[in-house]
């Protein structure tokens, strides 16, 4: 037993958490049926733990916790995301393997999860950089490639010299750091690597991508059936793909049509210029024999760190498909090739954009739109909204929405069109330490895929370069023959994104020891998808996006029968200090290691699971810490004294304060048990304390009920149990428990529950009402405290009020039992009417009575003074008018 003077965390941390490991707490057996899935994103092994992945498992780890005591089968496991860039700089940088950096992590890592109290499955740990994992990710790869959802293309990429390897586009982020609104760029921002904020390059290259535009439209649709994802979250993956209703028309140019994309096909009458990306084929005809021209065409940056908009005008002109006008051709840093066609046509007159360019290259600005009961100056300022059509020919008068059909009718090469922001995504990387992409390239047969039988490709041994990609100077890796007709070949040095390797991770964790399939199918269709899934808003593009694409893709391969991989997702908020988020590089760490050495894990749980409701940021500060260990200790110590015979106890259940108690205690189970359910752990936590705290009031006021102290303690214990899983184990047991408390059942409330909330309202309003009379009045000490609950005929007009529409006093005294009492009756309609908005049901005046009957014994333990109860037609007839529903009259008398 541990005193509550001398707790030993370390020391019951660790008894309990190797008692939960031999005794396989947490293990989910192969055939559950269909358990809760629980989990947290995987980390990178980087090291030792931050804050932020405490809090990040805590969270999924309490409510995996919860749904076992309530009876559950559970499925939470942990594994680590182990190949990245990192890792191999860290091993150049150290002279070993990357392997060996990354293992060393992982163990690290582990100890310290443990160390926390996560209840995790460790028979299901995968390891991405293992071949029996990193495998699949090539067989998964080679169906992609047969149903033609893998290609290898060429094209304009984004290239970081630092990392020497491509990026994604969501893997670019802006200057300022986080995912960019729109990586794409619309001039001005810098755009740098995602992972050491070195300016991104353009490079053209040939690469391995995965066609996830092929599925745009399903995974937009599927947005609105996420229904328990946060909607800011939604919103970031609707606009990532991006998808735009429009039309493309083309213009005649000296070097052939060049197609452009509009949602605006009504303001083709107002195109008064043509802009053509830098990196546009037709820009490079038009300055191939200027070296002048293509020198300004060079000095055009579309990742400026400017808000202008900058342009070179090139000599040429296209012509206007409707007004058969020639209009200037210009080369613009704000079309971009890898956008819409790479060209646009330029309405200064109803784009902001455009008129800033047309303004500062004094280019015609036409209104061809305008407002049916206004006038506006385009010149000053673009019309950007729908009206009708003027200055346009046949269609004058015509409005902006009837204007966009005609006119794709009767233009040759208008046509509707649905354009998207998301790209392809792309797969390779030119370094070391990822899986090898499974192919052979052939000079004859052209890219071969490896066959399944020749699973794995594994990585070579690794050679340190300061430069370049390392497996390419492995010739024994490099040099090998083709699949298919035996010649010399040679085979594919780039590796891949390791978001491969987190877009399927999920499904493994079903059946990670399969040797002959990625996952059992029959149960992942069982287990998916994942109930809970809890990580951070910065994966709210990439990583979501990427794993919901994957699971559709094998759901349509018939791998699998559901589409989406996860139910509910929480993005939880970042662990701050004094207002600004954890950062190394700010010097603002908190160590999670120092913290479980001098408080212990329960500690940094209870903290941080308090503070605040998961998706919100929190301040960690030393007073909060302080205040939870406080509170660990005082229950040990209370659980121990009882447990021990040392608390003094009656046989006398049935007391208005044991009732009260009772009640207390039922009413905290449920707002704990909906606070659990709902991810508000914080309030079920200030349940839980609450319930605590109350027991040491009940305690000192009384001879405790032996019973009901008892069923509160093991209460409280239980509902702790899924933060403070150590110190709820010891507490269970000292009480004389058998078994853990992590398989315990959850408490269920022994009365009826309804109206505990207006029960607790009205008692406290109540408390506050007797400081405050107590407080204005100047009385240094009560003697009596007499309370009168209202009448009957009170209540009966307060409903009367809620039901009325706008008449409440006519409403009222409508009544003929209400127009009894007469001037009191009416000064009450007033009253109600004054405050009709405002207005809630209450308790019916015998439920109020009884309630502050059951909560007498707290007013008389904080103010020492008879309380005196009564109903309406006890009190005095001066007392019981001040009495309203939900706010009984008080009359205080001061000790003489």
């Amino acid at each position: 037993m541990q005193q509550q003077d001398t707790y030993d965390h370390a020391d019951v941390e660790q008894q309990w958490q190797a008692r939960w490991e031999e005794s396989d707490v947490f293990r989910t057996p192969d055939d559950a049926t269909d358990p809760s899935y629980v989990l947290g994103m995987f980390p990178y092994p980087s090291g030792d733990l931050h804050m932020g992945h405490v809090r990040n498992y805590t969270i999924p780890d309490a409510y995996a916790r919860y749904k076992r005591m309530q009876g559950e089968d559970v499925l939470h496991p942990m594994g680590w995301d182990a190949f990245g860039l990192p890792a191999e700089n860290a091993a150049i940088e150290r002279e070993i393997h990357p392997r060996e950096w990354t293992m060393d992590c992982i163990d690290t890592m582990r100890g310290q999860m443990k160390a926390m109290g996560f209840g995790y499955d460790w028979e299901r740990e995968v390891t991405t950089c293992e071949p029996d994992y990193y495998r699949w990710n090539q067989w998964l790869f080679k169906r992609f490639y047969e149903e033609g959802l893998a290609e290898r293309k060429g094209g304009d990429v984004n290239w970081c010299p630092s990392c020497e390897t491509v990026l994604a586009d969501e893997q670019v982020e802006t200057d300022a750091g986080g995912a960019p609104e729109d990586s794409h760029g619309d001039g001005g921002a810098v755009e740098v690597c995602w992972r050491c904020d070195t300016p991104v390059e353009t490079r053209t290259l040939d690469q391995w991508f995965l066609k996830i535009t092929e599925y745009a439209d399903d995974l937009l649709d599927g947005i609105d059936e996420l229904e328990q994802w946060p909607e800011s979250v939604r919103g970031m993956q609707r606009n990532w793909i991006g998808r735009q209703a429009g039309a493309t028309v083309e213009f005649d140019t000296g070097y052939g049509p060049v197609e452009v994309f509009t949602t605006r096909l009504d303001t083709l009458y107002g195109a008064t210029f043509f802009a053509l990306a830098p990196g546009h084929e037709v820009t490079r005809e038009i300055v191939a024999d200027d070296p002048d021209l293509a020198a300004q065409v060079d000095e055009l940056d579309p990742e400026a760190d400017t808000d202008e908009k900058n342009g070179v005008f090139t000599g040429e002109y296209a012509i206007n498909p409707a007004t058969g006008e020639e209009i200037p051709i210009y080369v613009a840093d704000f079309v971009l090739a890898d956008v819409g066609t790479g060209a646009l046509m330029g309405v200064p007159g109803h784009d902001e954009r455009d008129h800033e360019f047309a303004t500062e290259y004094d280019i015609e600005i036409r209104q061809v739109v305008a407002p049916e009961s206004e006038e506006v100056d385009v010149s000053a300022a673009a019309y950007t909204d729908d009206g009708v059509l003027v200055d346009s020919g046949e269609y004058d008068g015509v409005t902006s929405a009837e204007a966009r059909e005609r006119l794709i009718e009767d233009l040759e090469t208008a046509a509707h069109h649905t354009q998207y922001r998301l790209r392809d995504w792309l797969i390779s990387r030119q370094r070391y330490w990822g899986t090898p992409i499974p192919v052979v390239h052939c000079e004859d047969c052209g890219p071969v895929v490896v066959p399944d039988e020749d699973l794995p490709v594994e990585l070579p041994e690794f050679v340190p370069t300061p430069t370049g990609n390392p497996i390419e100077e492995v010739e024994e890796f490099v040099e090998t023959e083709c699949p298919d007709c035996g010649a010399p070949a040679e085979r594919e040095t780039d590796t891949m994104d390791t978001f491969v390797d987190s877009s399927w991770y999920f499904l493994r964790f079903t059946s990670p020891d399969r040797a002959d399939a990625p996952f059992d199918t029959e149960r992942a269709n069982d287990w998916l998808p994942v109930d809970e899934y809890v990580g951070g808003i910065e994966h709210a593009v990439m990583h979501l996006l990427y794993s919901r694409f994957v699971t559709r893709a094998v759901s349509d391969m018939e791998l699998l029968d559901v589409d989406e991989p996860f139910d509910h997702y929480l993005a939880q908020g970042m662990v701050q200090l004094e207002g600004t988020a954890m950062s190394s590089s700010k010097g603002n760490v908190v160590s999670p290691v120092e913290i479980m050495e001098e408080y212990g894990a329960d500690t940094a749980r209870l903290f941080m699971m308090g503070a605040a409701r998961p998706a919100k940021d929190f301040d960690w500060t030393e007073r909060g810490v302080r205040s939870s260990n406080e509170f660990i200790r005082r229950l040990l110590g209370t659980v121990e004294t009882f447990a021990d015979g040392d608390l003094s106890t009656s046989d006398t259940d049935g007391r208005p304060v044991d009732a009260y108690l009772a009640r207390e205690i039922d009413a905290s189970i449920a707002e704990a048990t909906d606070g659990y359910e709902s991810f508000r752990f914080n309030e079920a936590l200030r349940e839980a304390r609450g319930l605590v705290s109350l027991l040491g009031q009940y305690r000192e006021y009384t001879t405790p009920d032996a019973d009901t102290f008892e069923r509160g303690l093991r209460t409280a214990i239980r509902l702790l149990a899924p933060v403070v899983p150590h110190a709820a184990e010891e507490s269970w047991e000292q009480l004389g428990n058998e078994g853990f408390v992590a398989e315990a059942a959850w408490p269920d409330p022994d009365g009826e529950i309804e109206n505990h909330a207006a029960e607790r309202r009205l008692v406290e309003n109540t408390r506050e009402d007797v400081r405050d009379i107590i407080d204005v009045a100047g009385i240094q000490s009560a003697e009596t405290i007499e309370i009168a609950v209202a009448p009957e005929w009170k209540h009966r007009a307060l409903d009367l009020a809620i039901a009325a529409d706008d008449d409440v006093v006519g409403t009222v005294m409508a009544d003929e039992e209400l127009r009894e009492h007469g001037e009191d009756a009416a000064d009450y309609a007033k009253d109600l009417a004054a405050s009709h908005q405002a207005l809630s049901e209450s308790l019916a005046p015998e439920r109020e009575y009884d309630a502050l009957h059951r909560a007498a014994w707290l007013l008389d333990r904080e103010f020492d003074a008879e309380i005196v109860l009564e109903r309406a037609g006890e009190a005095s007839e001066d007392l019981a008018g001040k009495a309203r529903p939900g706010r009984p009259a008080i009359e205080i008398h001061e000790d003489e």
